[in-house]
């Protein structure tokens, strides 16, 4: 008998613990987690409530100090609508409206004409202060409604990769439609916009959330990889580049090449996504590193050269009789300059950016083999990377190694192949890894109501050369830096820097567009042997020099010395 009434009092402890365990979770998520809302849900109940006020989850950028940094949030407020019948002094009721808060003239005038509609909004994004002001006015015919907008704090910084929320097609609910926004829509979009959340429901959530093999399977904010002052750093050389050489638009990529993580990606020119309605030309929405596919030029000449290294083709000292010009089939394939250089090695391949010198090693790999490098290096098939509507790079003309002779000797120095910036930074990326390539990634975690963060996993990539091939190519790359790249200019004497530039005609239906028309591209990384960014830079169509040493080269230094001294990266010479 004594036995069960301690079984008893056992059971009604555990049940009031439980219950009073889910009555503490329940109001922290009353309190701290839905606070706010409760709070504005209050302060309004006398008013309509907005058609499509969904919330949403934040995009942060975090620093090297691993602080976060607001990129996107949902900011609360009213719209103010009217009853146009209601408005008796129209003129006296759009003075005292504008000056709490902007209001379009012609649209208020326009709204208060129509007299047989119950319902016409006038004025947005209207703060709780200026909402409360008018409210204590007591004006005939104003409906305030309570509303909920996307804010984007830092501008246009990131506006590629981050995208935006609005319409899409006939939609009447408003959606990520790019960049982030876009990728993480099912994460970032909340499942209900009511206040009321089962405590039973919302504990089992967050649990499953914080326990999930996939992070990003359920609705959170989330954390990237982007760090604010180096993309700050990276879009105002872009806009310097711009300024100076007025290319079609311009791009880069600041990339950690061991983890894939993007500290930054941008382009110009952009937008603001606070004000994109007002953007003419809706391009510039597009992240075009991703979304794009071009000819290169000569930044696949150091691939070209691996390949070569690391199938036992050539070494770093065989030597080739350079004549200037050859004919493949009924095709002439020359330098950039035309010029004969005689018997050299080929460290002078990559020194003086030698078409013959590519195609040379190319043909000594043999084409198939070549071909199934192009292909080791991920150059034909989409990275992964988390931003929407990643395009594949174009190696058809490869075939499967036994195609016209004339298109290995073309894409041994990036001619008639075409790949994304993001593939080729991957790429390029193993001669900085010992070999393996990266998987690019913007996302790193996800931040849940809860206050959970969790990481979201990222693999290494394939392995497509070896480390001994991945050395010698990048002691190659440093002695272009040193001794050949502006006659040495850009050597740094206590820092290794591994680089090479690109400076590929453009193509066109039948050919190549003709005159000083190019699109110049160039990458580094550094410390050289053990590298902690790797950058690419790329300008379309630039005027006023022919070659991207000009353009970009010492943008790119621009950029590498502020990596430095921002994370204090020590000396490895």
């Amino acid at each position: 008998m004594k036995s069960n009434v301690v079984a008893r009092a056992r059971l009604l402890s555990a049940l009031f613990i439980i219950a009073a365990a889910l009555l503490v979770v329940r109001l922290y998520f009353v309190q701290i987690v839905h606070g706010t809302e409760y709070q504005k849900s209050a302060q309004g109940q006398y008013v309509a409530t907005g058609p499509d006020t969904e919330d949403r989850g934040n995009i942060f950028f975090t620093t090297k100090d691993g602080q976060l940094v607001s990129a996107a949030v949902m900011k609360s407020g009213w719209r103010i609508a009217i009853a146009p019948k209601d408005i008796a002094d129209q003129e006296s009721v759009y003075e005292t409206l504008n000056k709490m808060t902007p209001v379009d003239r012609d649209r208020f005038f326009a709204s208060t004409a129509k007299t047989a509609d119950p319902y016409e909004e006038v004025a947005f994004r209207v703060s709780d202060t200026a909402a409360k002001a008018l409210r204590a006015k007591n004006i005939p015919g104003l409906i305030f409604v309570q509303d909920q907008w996307r804010d984007y704090p830092a501008g246009v910084l990131a506006s590629q990769a981050i995208g935006f929320v609005g319409y899409e097609g006939t939609s009447t609910s408003r959606v990520g439609v790019y960049g982030l926004e876009r990728e993480y829509q099912d994460t970032l979009a909340k499942p209900t916009s009511g206040l009321y959340v089962n405590p039973f429901a919302e504990l089992f959530t967050n649990m499953e959330s914080a326990l999930s093999g996939d992070p990003s399977a359920h609705q959170g904010s989330i954390v990237t990889s982007i760090e604010p002052n180096v993309q700050a750093q990276l879009e105002k050389t872009l806009e310097q580049v711009m300024k100076t050489y007025t290319p079609d638009f311009a791009g880069g990529i600041v990339m950690d090449p061991h983890t894939g993580q993007v500290v930054a990606i941008g382009a110009r020119p952009a937008f603001d996504p606070n004000t994109y309605n007002e953007v003419n030309d809706p391009s510039v929405f597009s992240q075009q590193l991703v979304e794009g596919r071009y000819e290169l030029g000569s930044i696949m000449k150091p691939l070209t050269m691996a390949a070569g290294i690391d199938s036992g083709a050539v070494t770093a000292t065989t030597t080739y009789n350079d004549t200037g010009c050859i004919e493949v089939g009924t095709y002439k394939i020359c330098n950039f300059d035309l010029k004969a250089r005689g018997v050299i090695p080929m460290q002078q391949v990559l020194s003086q950016s030698l078409n013959l010198g590519a195609s040379f090693v190319a043909t000594k790999t043999g084409y198939p083999v070549f071909t199934e490098y192009m292909r080791a290096y991920g150059l034909g098939e989409r990275t992964g990377i988390d931003l929407p509507n990643e395009v594949a790079g174009d190696l058809s003309p490869l075939g499967e190694g036994f195609g016209p002779a004339v298109n290995y000797h073309t894409a041994s120095f990036g001619q008639g192949i075409s790949v994304s910036p993001i593939e080729m930074i991957r790429a390029l990326s193993a001669l900085a890894n010992g070999g393996v390539l990266p998987n690019p990634h913007v996302v790193t975690g996800i931040k849940y109501e809860s206050g959970i963060t969790r990481s979201i996993p990222v693999s290494s990539g394939a392995k497509v050369i070896t480390p001994q091939t991945a050395e010698t190519v990048t002691d190659m790359l440093v002695k272009v830096v040193d001794k050949s790249l502006l006659e040495g200019a850009l050597k740094q004497e206590h820092y290794s820097i591994a680089a090479k530039t690109g400076t590929a005609q453009i193509p066109k239906t039948g050919g190549y567009l003709g005159g000083d028309v190019y699109l110049h591209s160039f990458f580094g990384y550094f410390p050289a042997h053990d590298p902690r960014f790797i950058i690419f830079l790329y300008a379309y169509k630039p005027h006023g020099q022919k070659f991207a040493s000009a353009t970009l080269a010492h943008p790119f230094l621009d950029i590498a010395k502020f990596l430095i001294n921002y994370y204090a990266i020590a000396p490895d010479r």
